[in-house]
Parts: C-alpha cells; sequence; structure tokens
C-alpha cells in the first residue's frame, strides 16, 4: 500500500497544521476504546464514587505510554498503544484481592510492573537468538488469518454501537451518514480530505445526530434523542468556574490513589498479582507480534528486524508500566490506530507523538472530554465498521502469496478463522487465553503438526 506519508515524514513536510489535524484523528479512532477500559473496571470491580478509576488518567497514560514507545522504537513505528482490554480480568483480580480500595490501586502497578517485565523478558530472548524462529513459527499463513481476526472479533461490537439508541432507526442513519462521508473523503477527496477522512466522517455523524435531538427535544419526542447533551452542560450546571475548564486529572492518578497502602502488602497478595498478570502478557504478545506484522505490511518495512522486535517490545512493556503508574491501564498497540495509517495512507509517526502529547493535554480539558463522551454510539459505530473492516482485510492481504491448494495451509486458516470467530477462549482461575491467542496457538500447533508432510516430488 503506497503512502502519502512515509515514517519519516516531518510535520514541516506535511504542515504543522495538518500534522495537529492528523494527531486529532488517531486519537478520536482510539478514544471510545481506551477509556472504556476504567469504566469497564469499575463495574468488574464494583468500584464506585471516589473509589472509582477515572477516565481521564486512562488518556494521561495512554499519551505516557505512547511516548515510550515511540522512544524504543526510535520513531519508526506509527502506532498509538491505548488501554488493553486484555487485563480487565486481571485489574479486577487487583481489587478483588485487595484488604482495602488503596491496596488494589497500589496492585494496578505492580501487576503492569509484572506485566512489563514479561515483555521485557521475551525482548532480551529475542535480542539474543534473533526473529527467524518466529518466521518458521508463524508464516504469513499463520499470521495473516489472526489478524484477520482480530477484525472479525470486533465485528459484532461495531454494529452493537451502529444500532445503538433509543430508536433503531435513527441510529443507523447517523451512523451510515458518518461511513459515508469517511467513505466518500477517502475515495473522492483531495489529498487533505483523504488524510482526515474520520474526522470530517464524525462531525458529519454528530451534526445529523444533533439535528435528531433538537427535534426531538422541541416535540418531545424521546426516540429522536440520539446525543445526551447534558454530558456537555453538566460543566456548566453550577455556573462558571475553573474546574469546569481544567479538570482536576492529578487527583486521580493511579499512584497516588495507591500511595500509602505499601505496608498492607505482603507475600500472598503480591502472589495473586502476579498469577493474575504475567500470563495474560504472554497472551497479549501474540496480538503484539500480530499487530506489528500487519502494520509492517502495511507500510512495507520490516518492523521487526527495523527498528527491531526487542525495541517493540521494550516500548510496548516499559510504556505500560509508565501508563498504567498514572492511569492503572496497562496498554497495548491499537489496530484502530493501525487501521487509520491504512485508510489514510498516512504512516509518519509524528501525528501519533502529537496524538500522545494531546492526550496528556486534553485529559485535563474537562470539555474536550466531555464533547468526546457525548458523541453517539451509532456514529462511533460507523466509523468502528470501517476500522475494523480494514484489520481484517489486511490480515487476508498477508495470505496472498500462499498456495491455498495446499491442504495444510487449507487446515491451518480455516481452523484459525473458525475458533478465531467462534470465540474459543480458555480460562485457568484468574488466568483467560483471548480468543485471538487461542486461535493463534491452535494455527501455530497446526502449522508444526502439518509441516511434517512430504511434498508430490518427495513421494
Amino acid at each position: 500500500m503506497k503512502m502519502i506519508y512515509g515514517v519519516d515524514a516531518t510535520p514541516k513536510q506535511m504542515g504543522f497544521g495538518h500534522t495537529i489535524v492528523f494527531a486529532i484523528q488517531q486519537l478520536l479512532a482510539i478514544m471510545a476504546a481506551t477509556l472504556v477500559v476504567p469504566i469497564e473496571t469499575n463495574t468488574n470491580a464494583g468500584l464506585t464514587g471516589a473509589d472509582a478509576m477515572s477516565i481521564a488518567p486512562a488518556l494521561f497514560g495512554a499519551g505516557c505510554g505512547t511516548l515510550v514507545y515511540v522512544l524504543f522504537t526510535r520513531k519508526k513505528s506509527p502506532v498509538f498503544l491505548g488501554s488493553s482490554f486484555s487485563f480487565l480480568g486481571s485489574m479486577a483480580a487487583a481489587f478483588a484481592g485487595a484488604s482495602t480500595v488503596v491496596l488494589g490501586y497500589l496492585g494496578l502497578i505492580i501487576g503492569a510492573v509484572f506485566a512489563g517485565l514479561v515483555y521485557v523478558i521475551i525482548s532480551l530472548v529475542v535480542k539474543r537468538v534473533g526473529t527467524g524462529w518466529i518466521d518458521r513459527l508463524m508464516p504469513a499463513i499463520v499470521i495473516g488469518p489472526t489478524v484477520s481476526i482480530i477484525g472479525l472479533g470486533l465485528a459484532r461490537n461495531a454494529v452493537g454501537e451502529l444500532t445503538s439508541g433509543n430508536n433503531i432507526y435513527i441510529a443507523l442513519i447517523c451512523g451510515l451518514v458518518t461511513l459515508a462521508v469517511s467513505m466518500l473523503c477517502t475515495t473522492y477527496g483531495k489529498r487533505n480530505v483523504k488524510l482526515i477522512p474520520f474526522i470530517i466522517g464524525i462531525l458529519a455523524g454528530y451534526a445529523v445526530a444533533a439535528i435528531f435531538t433538537i427535534i426531538g427535544s422541541v416535540s418531545g419526542n424521546d426516540a429522536l434523542k440520539v446525543i445526551d447533551f447534558s454530558i456537555i452542560s453538566s460543566l456548566w450546571s453550577d455556573g462558571f468556574a475553573y474546574t469546569t475548564v481544567i479538570s482536576p486529572t492529578w487527583s486521580q492518578f493511579v499512584f497516588l490513589k495507591g500511595f500509602g497502602a505499601f505496608g498492607d502488602l505482603d507475600a500472598g497478595y503480591i502472589g495473586t498479582i502476579a498469577v493474575a498478570y504475567a500470563p495474560v502478557a504472554f497472551v497479549v504478545f501474540a496480538e503484539h507480534l500480530a499487530d506489528h506484522k500487519n502494520l509492517s505490511s502495511i507500510i512495507e518495512k520490516d518492523l521487526l528486524k527495523d527498528p527491531g522486535l526487542n525495541n517493540t517490545l521494550l516500548g510496548d512493556g516499559i510504556g505500560s508500566i509508565v501508563g498504567a503508574f498514572f492511569g492503572g491501564c496497562p496498554n497495548t498497540t491499537y489496530g484502530e490506530s493501525i487501521a487509520t495509517v491504512a485508510i489514510t495512507r498516512n504512516a509518519s509517526v509524528w501525528p501519533i507523538i502529537f496524538a500522545s502529547v494531546g492526550a496528556i493535554l486534553i485529559s485535563f480539558i474537562a470539555p474536550f472530554v466531555a464533547f468526546v463522551n457525548s458523541i453517539p454510539s451509532c456514529v462511533m459505530g460507523g466509523i468502528c465498521i470501517a476500522l475494523y473492516g480494514f484489520i481484517a482485510v489486511s490480515g487476508f492481504k498477508m495470505i496472498q502469496k500462499s498456495d491455498l491448494d495446499d491442504n495444510k495451509n487449507l487446515f491451518v486458516m480455516s481452523i484459525i478463522l473458525i475458533t478465531g470467530i467462534g470465540g474459543l477462549s480458555v480460562t485457568f482461575g484468574k488466568v483467560t487465553i483471548t480468543t485471538v491467542a487461542c486461535a493463534l496457538i491452535l494455527g501455530i500447533l497446526t502449522n508444526i503438526m502439518l509441516s511434517r508432510k512430504k511434498t508430490d516430488s518427495e513421494e
């Protein structure tokens, strides 16, 4: 896929203003999922009121984690790191095993350290023995379908968001307008328009949703109300004040919430955290590898060689520790960010850097966070159809050169797709092997088992 801007493109080449707009687009692509993780953790752990995790620090932590990743990868890998859904169970376990909520917050940081150390260990192994074993263990016929099921596995989420609302038909109209405008901008737009199709699409969908909401408010028809404007208006419900603009994010930082709980630590709790986090990190490694293989095929640069898998692992692992220190959520490379690179054909790492800084800054700006939270699910659903679809398609593109007349390849691909789309996952105590990891493991085992088959010329 030919990029409009390559990895090395600078803000001067793209235009400083354009780079900011590209960064906002990256932020919009990853923000919804990043902010959902602390909300889900609150639900799973039963955290409410002052004890609950805040979404603003999660955004702050994602920005910091991504900057660490960019540093370790020497500005060669254009992808944003956001809150990982794979650690939801681990984060809930940190609170369930803690004697106090404060200790639970300290457990989030300790858990992230365990997960990060797993990445560091794997990185050291890769640095010593190289990546040749990865190509043999996970060739294109294994990685390609695995990447595809990352997108296909999210299909139900996208459709669910697209059809959510008081009236399914109104929601569909808003979501499909968002999708249609994004597609038209990508296909027929001029150069600059092609680079920001999601921003234009979201604004178009939001405008349509606002029109329906205003009509619904005037007529008293709740079925037409799509946007909850109270999220924004509540900022000024008690009059304009400093805190309505600048959110007190610093008071919600996880390291502050967990401060003072060191005296409550014991070996049993630390062991519980280790069991909850470390095995999941091994599983997420598979997703890390699939994401970087996918991104490599999109930008036509092998990221496993330059900057090297050892560096991407270090960036991801250390970035997760830093992100969790502030926001509590271990980070991971986001498929939505990779899909944005693919659709806009902008591989420059600078929008990622600007987006990271922007995430840190806007986590303190209450009106912006409120506006993002007010974007209807149906509008984001329209965007997600394109984002998740591109992830799936990019995986299929990776197997173009594979021989699908070979039964071995057919079995490998079939098993990965069916177990992945079917949602196979396995739980051992507090450790869950995710659907993507299960499919990848079965694909690897199938590929190894059938690789001993003799070719026709040998028989």
